[in-house]
């Protein structure tokens, strides 16, 4: 007779139970994967190979006869049913012959899809080491605040730093003047510093919306201690246009359910294990405490699912006498560190919002979530570097769409 220790109540009578720690390893080897444009430059998206003949199938040697086999021999073909002969018509005929009508027009083809615009790897040189040490003149904070750029940047007509354009009296109430915007958003500053530089050195060449691509790929590598080092294509485009009234459409609200995130990223071309890894940003920087108020007492949803020792204690933290909006380290354990603590802390459900507890929706994200968790640091940091590529690559505005601007707070002036 089994026990507790050598048995277990199976969910089913056909099947045991699949043990957790099994269902993430499943998740590790769906996800193994490379990172474009590491170990050169190449261009991004690649070219699709080249479709090869299929091999020319080798002729067989018939086999012995008789058949030295004891299988039953094959079976006899039928043989041929015999051909009716037609009926010869009347003559003369008493009407013609229908004529044939002449072949439909074959449809025009369709015209080509437009060429893609092309990101690639090492496009400039001396450009991304200058950006890179304004990025770690910076400390932590600022530098969680450039990933958090880039991200809310791509969001928005996608990667063409139109999140950087400040009000004018033509457009007093650009993005960076967005609800999940203002006045949180930070790095401005930094970007204006390396754009500055680069146009002294380089005028006209190098766009605002790819020096906020590599300050994002360079905080990232800084706020890992190393652990996320990838390369950043290049090759984007600044927009022209930035309206505050599109980011709370494009931008996935802190409150939002699974569903709603996946349908915002799927909008862009990002798929749910896009969205699971890109979240692990919030293992670094702050939050505002109105962004999570619903899930804590005494206002606090009593449906919230976070551990009640850890609403208790952000809470506390975000009691205010004179009622101002304190902020709290969204990671409570590493804060300063882009590291894979944030899947640990949605497991142990120690998250601040309603959007971080989502990802447990069902069996194959939650899943995913405790692969994050429980393996080596490596398969997240790889996952992220590789998803923050294809965010890169969102709606990219070409030479006909865009411009190169000359200060990254404003469009060009037209001649």
């Amino acid at each position: 007779m089994k026990t507790a220790a050598t048995g277990e109540i199976r969910k089913t009578c056909r099947a045991t139970m699949m043990p957790a720690k099994l269902a993430a390893v499943l998740a590790v080897l769906a996800l193994l994967g490379s990172v474009s444009c590491q170990g050169g430059p190449t261009a991004y998206p690649p070219a699709a190979a080249t479709p090869q003949s299929p091999p020319t199938p080798t002729p067989t040697t018939p086999p012995a006869y008789p058949p030295t086999s004891t299988s039953p021999p094959p079976p006899r073909a039928s043989p041929p049913a015999p051909t009716p002969t037609p009926t010869p018509p009347a003559y003369p005929p008493t009407s013609p012959p229908p004529r044939p009508s002449p072949p439909a027009p074959a449809p025009a083809p369709p015209p080509p899809p437009p060429a893609a615009p092309q990101l690639k790897c090492g496009r400039y040189v001396d450009v991304e080491a200058i950006v890179r040490k304004y990025v770690n003149a910076t400390d932590a904070g600022m530098q969680a605040g450039l990933v958090r750029l880039f991200f809310h940047d791509c969001f928005v007509r996608g990667c063409d730093a139109s999140v950087l354009l400040d009000p004018t009296s033509a457009n007093p109430q650009p993005e960076k003047l967005g609800i999940p915007n203002f006045p949180s958003l930070r790095g401005f500053e930094v970007i204006d510093a390396a754009k500055a530089e680069l146009e002294a050195k380089c005028p006209g060449k190098v766009s605002c919306a790819d020096i906020v691509a590599f300050a994002a790929r360079d905080a990232s590598l800084f706020l890992s201690g190393g652990g996320i080092n990838f390369t950043m294509p290049a090759g984007r485009y600044d927009g022209t246009v930035s309206l505050a009234s599109e980011t709370l459409p494009n931008l996935p609200p802190p409150f939002g359910g699974f569903t709603q995130l996946e349908r915002m990223f799927a909008a862009k071309g990002l798929d749910a294990t896009d969205m699971i890894t890109l979240s692990g940003a919030h293992s670094v920087g702050r939050s505002h405490c109105s962004s999570f108020a619903t899930r804590i007492p005494p206002a606090g949803n009593s449906s919230s699912d976070m551990d009640p020792a850890f609403a208790a204690q952000m809470q506390a933290s975000c009691a205010s006498p004179n009622g101002t909006d304190n902020t709290v380290a969204q990671d409570y354990k590493t804060p300063d560190v882009l590291d894979n603590q944030y899947f640990k802390n949605v497991v142990d459900r120690k998250v601040l919002f309603a959007s971080d507890a989502a990802l447990t929706f069902n069996f194959t994200t939650n899943n995913l979530v405790r692969a994050y968790a429980d393996f080596v640091p490596y398969l997240w940091q790889h996952k992220f570097a590789a998803a923050m590529v294809k965010m890169g690559g969102v709606e990219i505005k070409t030479a006909a769409t865009g411009e190169i601007r000359k200060t990254c707070r404003a469009v060009n002036s037209k001649p």
